[in-house]
């Protein structure tokens, strides 16, 4: 079994103004030490030294090594895999957007979701409601359960 992890989840691990700070920083420990395949896309990642870095986004940006050394420890742990698109992407990324109409900032959540379905990795945990929208998914609160 395995599963993915969207990139808000990291975002709120690595912002410490966040109301949801704590819990996404357990709740990514918890992962890494679990031995569940951990699945990470390249997407996902960029995206996150994307945001993260980014002064208009966080009142306290990361500096660019310092997120770097996070990716870093997170792609250290041994039951953690990268996903990238393989041949044949392009034609799973088409049925999945045949399916949802896509445009604008769905864009990159249905790249990710393409991938996510290229791969068999069919549980997502984010608190970005617009996964629900691709049926195949299993989108799950990664705070669900933990104590607030």
């Amino acid at each position: 079994m395995s599963f993915a992890i969207d990139v808000n989840v990291f975002l709120y691990a690595s912002d410490q103004g966040s109301e949801f700070h704590a819990l996404a920083a357990r709740f990514l420990k918890s992962c890494v030490r679990g031995s569940e395949t951990f699945c990470l896309g390249w997407p996902t990642l960029m995206s996150y030294l994307r945001i993260a870095t980014h002064p208009a986004v966080f009142a306290h940006p990361l500096a660019h090594a310092a997120a770097v050394s996070n990716i870093a420890a997170l792609l250290a742990a041994p039951h953690v895999r990268v996903l990238s698109e393989d041949e044949g992407f392009w034609d799973v990324y088409q049925d999945v957007t045949r399916r949802v109409p896509t445009r604008g900032n769905l864009v990159p959540d249905a790249h990710l979701a393409a991938l996510l379905r290229q791969h068999g990795v069919r549980t997502l945990y984010t608190l970005d409601r617009d996964f629900r929208k691709f049926d195949f998914l299993n989108v799950r609160d990664p705070f669900e359960g933990m104590e607030r």
